[in-house]
């Protein structure tokens, strides 16, 4: 693929309070740790506190979760140097997304693996390891049950309740897969189809794009992993100590101008068992799970902290923190929003002595296939001007391309000379005459624009192929109406170039914060 870049603030897609952290504005300077360049990773790797009992336990519970799946030397030799010191993680982490999702999840994971290996290179005496945290405890199963490919949308319509890494994958999953079974790669229908649940195929379906790479699949879904996080699980249920810490960097963060991406609750956590995740509300002395009959006493709450960990889910407040709790991390690569977000923590990390992570923004990407480089070049549009709405381009290429000034500009101004001229010399006869002259002008230069509105309709109707190249360029760029990234689905690219990925990892650098142009380069 060629390469070129433009700045994140000219595509439009980006917040102020992203743009602003990218810049490194002094005002936001207490809301993070270190600034993602490669010279502060010394200070992360020396901060990072994680013991040896941690490495064994974490260690111990990936070699389970992976049980069951044909692993290559290099993941059982990831698993197994988590056990030492000098080894680190760097994580991303996404919903589990039916055969993928959109594009940006495997721009997560891509920009991740050429992380840890930068960071192997710019520190030889470390070991790096990336990491896809498998949200496997999410409930929003709408926001996951569907990818979209080339204008279509395949859906799976499912019944089930709970987190969605535990959903099996039915007989009505099965039904859905007969959609797709005719062009999806064989690993999907490996993945799929040789799994009793979400998670489990998931995890088989990244283990294969990306596990010669060296990443590691997490699952925080774990009884072991989450008794490490107990005590800030008893912090939020019985302290609420959560939310008071996030509302007052909410509240800094708003004084500075910024939108909030997250709201702290007085409990940040769901109550998870079979088919059961529902948030948890105290009122008065009692703890109760939303819409079902469960509720606890505090001590029977503290009898379950203690005997069931895994009961307890945590929300987009706290799964962050339980992330860095549980790995040995020291970088978090993710989207704006969640980069957004993550600046409204810090103050829980510190509260918990947790260290922040490096907050790194993924790999932006925009592909463009040869078909619509044709017409890109044809039209002359450049980088930036990828992103402009059609309507603005289309005002100045028409203007640009006009046989005459279609604004009437002229015309306009001699006619408002001309009647000016005649307000002047009837006022010479009577004075009164003066407001119906004007109102004579008025009227005439209405006309006149909407005349001059007919010859850019009809300039535009001589221009309307250039038009609806451009049209198609967006439509293109932004199916639906959002980024190409947001929207299609890896397929697009992959299936006719197997290679794909690898040239994800030729051109993506996890250090350069710059949206990529990819153009295709062969045939």
């Amino acid at each position: 693929m060629i390469k070129s870049t433009v700045e994140p603030e000219c595509t439009g897609q980006f917040s102020p309070l992203f743009l602003d952290y990218l810049r490194q504005i002094p005002e936001l300077r207490l809301f993070y740790n270190q600034y993602p360049v490669l010279e502060n990773f010394k200070s992360l790797i020396n901060g990072k506190d994680f013991s040896t009992e941690k490495r064994d336990l974490l260690s111990a519970v990936l070699e389970k979760q992976y049980e069951g799946m044909e692993l290559e030397e290099i993941t059982k030799s990831q698993i197994n140097s988590l056990r030492s010191q000098k080894t680190f993680t760097v994580t991303t982490g996404h919903q589990l997304n039916l055969f993928t999702g959109p594009l940006y999840f495997i721009y997560k994971i891509v920009s991740t693996v050429n992380l840890a290996e930068r960071l192997s290179r710019a520190y030889p005496d470390y070991h790096f390891i990336p990491v896809y945290w498998l949200a496997s405890e999410d409930h929003d199963f709408e926001e996951i049950n569907y990818f979209k490919l080339d204008g279509n949308k395949y859906q799976w319509h499912a019944t089930q309740t709970g987190p969605v890494g535990a959903f099996r994958l039915d007989e009505s999953f099965k039904s859905f897969f007969k959609e797709v079974t005719h062009f999806v790669p064989d690993f999907f229908k490996e993945a799929y189809l040789g799994s009793k649940t979400l998670a489990e195929a998931c995890r088989k379906y990244v283990h294969h794009l990306f596990g010669a790479k060296g990443l590691l699949i997490a699952d925080g879904n774990d009884p072991a992993l989450k008794s490490m996080f107990r005590s800030v699980l008893e912090a939020d249920l019985i302290g609420h100590k959560v939310q008071e810490l996030v509302q007052k960097t909410t509240a800094d963060l708003e004084d500075l101008g910024y939108k909030s991406q997250i709201f702290p609750r007085e409990i940040n956590l769901f109550y998870m068992e079979g088919g059961i995740s529902e948030r948890i509300e105290k009122s008065g002395d009692i703890y109760k799970v939303l819409n079902t009959e469960i509720s606890f006493a505090e001590d029977g709450l503290h009898q379950l902290l203690n005997e069931h960990p895994e009961r307890f889910s945590p929300n987009v407040v706290l799964r962050p923190i339980y992330q860095e709790t549980i790995l040995p991390n020291i970088a978090y690569l993710g989207g704006p929003a969640e980069v957004a977000y993550w600046l409204q923590l810090k103050p829980l990390f510190d509260n918990f002595n947790v260290q922040f992570p490096a907050l790194m923004p993924r790999n932006f990407a925009l592909i463009l296939d040869h078909v619509v480089q044709r017409k890109i070049e044809k039209l002359g549009i450049d980088d930036v001007g990828l992103f402009q709405s059609v309507r603005e381009w289309k005002t100045a290429f028409v203007a640009s391309h006009a046989h005459m000034d279609i604004g009437l500009n002229e015309e306009k101004k001699t006619l408002e000379g001309l009647f000016d001229q005649m307000t002047a010399n009837v006022s010479e006869v009577d004075k009164t005459l003066e407001d119906a002259f004007q109102a004579g002008k008025v009227r005439a230069l209405k006309i006149m624009e909407q005349l001059a509105s007919k010859v850019r309709k009809a300039e535009e109707r001589k221009q309307s192929v250039s038009i609806g190249q451009r049209e198609s360029i967006h439509a293109f760029c932004y199916p639906g109406g959002s980024p190409q990234e947001r929207v299609e689905n890896f397929m697009k690219f992959y299936l006719k170039n197997p290679n794909f990925l690898q040239e994800l990892f030729e051109v993506f650098d996890p250090l350069d914060y710059d949206f990529m142009i990819l153009k295709e380069n062969n045939e």
